[in-house]
């Protein structure tokens, strides 16, 4: 036993010294931190020569990660460091990316405070990412820290520049060009229906500049937290405030990912479906402390599957089943 953990020592350090060889045995993050941060980071398991990355948006709907989405990132990252963005928890992430792309060395950034954001070394993590990848949480957080700040900066400079970017529940919630914020609590269906300007639908715009998710909204747990109807309401605030003529919604189920190329095509992966929304009317009532009323939302529901496939240029796809929404007077009557 001895001799085996003296082996590994050795390997350590040869690994230290050069990045040609792999991880060691049992590698674990090294840890670094400072004002507002902490960082996680680890060697690639088998790094690969690096090559230019090639944007992919991975969206994640929740709870559980889609394998063949997590490899869809890394195969279009180029090999290089993958970066995973949070505001809470640790480094579980980097065992995850460790087995699934073991071309990638993983590093964790925990930003917890608008002063994290600020710092150079934060900031220089992301410009040499060659992927991203935004955890769940709290989405608040990330409006609150990222906005304004070299965080903020450096992503969509990443992702203009071709970097790959992935997002799952928070981490996806923010990847539209319209956000909802969740800045003073998340909201049910029922809430948001009641009343779709209530204190708790905080929405904003333009957080990041993500290719293909102009125009767009997204939300996450789809199916399991009953967000359709929220969704809506969202989509009737965009219009009825003046911020689109016409709104986009993608709502994602759990352990669920839409896979979306540059090219606008896309597909569903995993074991739910992904809802493709369309609102290009305004809503019939969409006032403060009065039930919503709004018809005809389109609806795509498209089914993760070999063959699932979702075209963004003409929001079509050939295996969605339409179905059309309607909420009359607060009350949801969309069929299942």
């Amino acid at each position: 036993m001895k001799n085996f953990q003296f082996a590994c020592l050795g390997i350590f350090a040869v690994i230290l010294a050069s990045s040609s060889f792999p991880a060691p045995c049992g590698a674990q993050s090294t840890k670094s931190s400072g004002e507002g941060y902490t960082a996680y980071s680890l060697p690639a398991k088998h790094p690969v020569p690096l090559a230019t990355p090639t944007f992919v948006a991975v969206l994640l709907g929740g709870h559980g990660d889609v394998d063949e989405a997590t490899r869809d990132l890394c195969t279009h990252s180029g090999g290089g460091d993958l970066v995973v963005l949070r505001a809470t928890g640790d480094d579980d992430y980097n065992k995850e990316f460790h087995e699934i792309c073991p071309g990638n060395s993983v590093t964790t950034l925990v930003i917890t405070s608008r002063d994290g954001a600020g710092v150079k070394f934060v900031a220089e993590k992301i410009r040499a990412a060659h992927a991203i990848f935004i955890a769940g949480g709290d989405q608040s957080n990330y409006v609150r820290f990222w906005t304004g700040t070299p965080v903020q900066e450096e992503i969509n400079a990443a992702m203009a520049r071709g970097v790959p970017i992935g997002g799952i529940s928070a981490g996806l919630a923010v990847q539209g060009q319209f956000v909802f914020t969740s800045m003073i609590d998340t909201i049910t269906t029922p809430e948001a229906l009641a009343d779709p300007y209530g204190p708790l639908i905080t929405l904003s715009r333009d957080f990041l500049n993500e290719p293909g998710l102009s125009g767009i909204i997204t939300d996450s747990h789809f199916s399991q937290r009953d967000r359709m109807g929220r969704s809506i309401a969202f989509m009737s605030r965009i219009i009825q405030d003046g911020w689109a003529t016409s709104v986009h919604g993608i709502g994602i189920d759990e352990t669920t990912a839409v896979v979306l190329e540059p090219n606008g095509h896309a597909k569903v992966l995993g074991k739910g479906a992904a809802y493709f929304m369309t609102l290009d009317h305004k809503p019939e009532q969409c006032e403060y402390r009065k039930p919503l009323t709004v018809r005809d939302v389109k609806i795509l529901r498209v089914h993760a599957g070999p063959d699932a496939t979702f075209d963004f240029n003409t929001w079509t796809s050939p295996t969605g089943r339409p179905m059309f929404g309607n909420v009359v007077a607060g009350l949801e009557m969309i069929p299942d």
